[in-house]
């Protein structure tokens, strides 16, 4: 199987010094296994994601020295597709609609429970379901206006009623020798919860269109960053429940600045841009950041 990775930045900002780690080793590990090595500008944010900052993107790459196939996929041209798999969900009974704010999620989880501490998943206060119980299955679509959420425990319910429930879990390659990463029934439902699939007036969500953009283009081996290591528990349930391929992971060491906070977009002083206007090289680049 030829190794076929991707670089998926959202065009919402410059890339800073991280960045360039993760799109280097991801380019250096397939062009070392003769693999394929893919540009994907994850824009589903349209309000935010900018075609002045997706050249940038591109022409900080390129001048680093990294090439990729072409052309290059924009997740905005995938809503179709995302709307396809979301009505296939909704039909099945595994989504339903949530109107709850930031606001009400954090209020509802912060409620006193045997002064238990809310539980954090990977997209903050695991959701405590206040819209779960009223949902009315089988019934017309939501509006755009109303977020999309899975229901675990279903989920988890179709998976344990296949035929041949394989137990939930991915191999990951970072940090050395490849193993294997279980993923737990009842972590899913205590420590993660009924994830948002679609977010209001954007028609789907990172974890619905990176696991189906990954499995339409063909991706083996996805390299990202370690933040993004719980989310992977995630991506494979929804790759089981869509009867997608799951590749293989390898979340690598984040990039952070001298008081060991991991960079951001909004760290202008890091930015690829600001080096070179700075006279750095592609290799000094690479030096910074350990390659």
């Amino acid at each position: 199987m030829t190794f076929r990775t991707r670089f998926a930045p959202s065009p919402t900002g410059p890339l800073h010094l991280g960045h360039a780690y993760s799109a280097i080793l991801a380019h250096d590990m397939a062009r070392a296994r003769g693999g394929d090595f893919l540009l994907r500008i994850e824009d589903i944010d349209r309000d935010r994601s900018k075609p002045e900052w997706e050249a940038q993107i591109e022409d900080d790459l390129a001048w680093l020295g990294l090439s990729w196939e072409t052309p290059v996929l924009h997740q905005s041209e995938r809503l179709a597709a995302y709307a396809a798999v979301l009505e296939d969900l909704w039909q099945r009974g595994l989504v339903y609609p949530c109107t709850c704010t930031r606001r009400d999620i954090q209020m509802a989880a912060s409620a006193p429970q045997e002064g238990a501490s809310p539980a954090i998943g990977p997209d903050g206060p695991v959701y405590p379901g206040t819209c779960r119980a009223a949902q009315v299955r089988f019934a017309p679509a939501p509006l755009p206006r109303e977020a999309l959420r899975l229901d675990m425990c279903r989920a988890l319910d179709v998976l344990a009623r296949r035929p041949d429930p394989d137990a939930l879990g991915f191999v990951e390659t970072g940090g050395g020798q490849p193993r294997r990463v279980a993923i737990g029934a009842g972590h899913l439902i205590a420590e993660v919860g009924d994830v948002v699939l679609a977010r209001r007036d954007m028609g789907t969500s990172y974890h619905l269109s990176v696991v189906l953009d990954d499995a339409f283009q063909g991706i083996t081996h996805v390299v990202r960053g370690e933040d993004l290591f719980e989310a992977t528990q995630i991506h494979v349930l929804l790759q089981r429940l869509l009867d997608l391929p799951t590749p293989t992971y390898h979340h690598h060491r984040l990039i952070r600045d001298e008081k060991g906070k991991r960079l951001a977009k909004r760290d202008d002083a890091r930015a690829i841009r600001t080096y070179r206007a700075e006279g750095a090289t592609p290799q000094d680049i690479r030096a910074m950041v350990g390659l």
